[in-house]
């Protein structure tokens, strides 16, 4: 048990300002449902229960403006843990985008609560069911668990930003488009064939409105690859906690 002093306070605020910038950007935790104050008496609790466990090290400043210097940086590595688990559940939103422009539904968009975000059917629906899934398999835990387990692996005040830490990005990006076209793959070589087969139709019978027919078609091709592929959901969660924890382990990497 740690004593009340100077050093412990100053100490307490500086986990406070990780778990803080974390609390406010990372999955669950971060949406637009969750009030303010809830946010912060949530930091406040895991910040009390961190504290408790780590050993205490003086803290190496000079002056106000260094020790302010210190807590921005803590706040920003939270930020960005937090961040960084919060965009791999975006990838989900893409695909249910890139999904319903092939099947005809990207006009219907509504806000996303979880992002943030406009999304449209397709996208809400593939998001609320990651994040179901991420409740029951205590997805959550892990992500909350990464944030304590960087003060084991990063030091209290010993956060130090690499310069290069936009490679990061660059990875994520890059998975972005191609876990989400895998998502999608089903019902976009489905689309393809009904385009294809369309496209012979016309050829064939040209007094026929393919334009007008067609978009009945995609519709109802197109929720029953929906349908037939939601078996495949659970696969689909794999690929994002999977990606989320890559991005949370790369980015420890650059921030000591």
């Amino acid at each position: 048990m740690h004593t009340f002093t100077i050093e412990n306070l100053e100490f307490f605020l500086m986990v406070l300002a990780r778990i803080s910038g974390f609390m406010f950007t990372a999955p669950l935790f971060s949406q637009r449902t969750v009030p303010a104050r809830v946010k912060a008496g949530l930091s406040v609790i895991v910040s009390v229960c961190v504290f408790q466990v780590l050993e205490y090290e003086p803290l190496d400043y000079e002056g106000t403006i260094t020790f302010g210097l210190l807590i921005a940086l803590e706040v920003v590595a939270g930020i960005i843990l937090g961040y960084i688990s919060n965009i791999c559940s975006m990838i989900v939103a893409l695909a249910g985008n890139l999904v319903d422009m092939e099947i005809g539904f990207s006009m219907a968009q509504s806000m996303n609560n979880v992002n943030n975000v406009n999304t449209t059917v397709t996208g809400n629906y593939y998001t609320y069911v990651v994040y179901l899934v991420m409740l029951v398999s205590d997805m959550h835990l892990y992500v909350l668990k990464a944030i304590v387990e960087s003060f084991r692996i990063v030091n209290i005040g010993e956060v130090r930003i690499a310069a290069n830490i936009y490679v990061v990005m660059g990875k994520f990006l890059v998975d972005y488009f191609f876990i989400a076209f895998r998502i999608i793959l089903p019902v976009f070589f489905a689309m393809l064939l009904t385009n294809v087969v369309l496209g012979i139709m016309a050829r064939t019978a040209p007094q026929m409105n393919m334009f007008v027919v067609g978009m009945q078609i995609k519709v109802v091709i197109g929720l029953v690859v929906l349908f037939v592929t939601a078996s495949a959901i659970p696969n689909i969660t794999e690929f994002i906690f999977g990606e989320m924890k890559d991005m949370i382990k790369m980015v420890f990497t650059y921030i000591k």
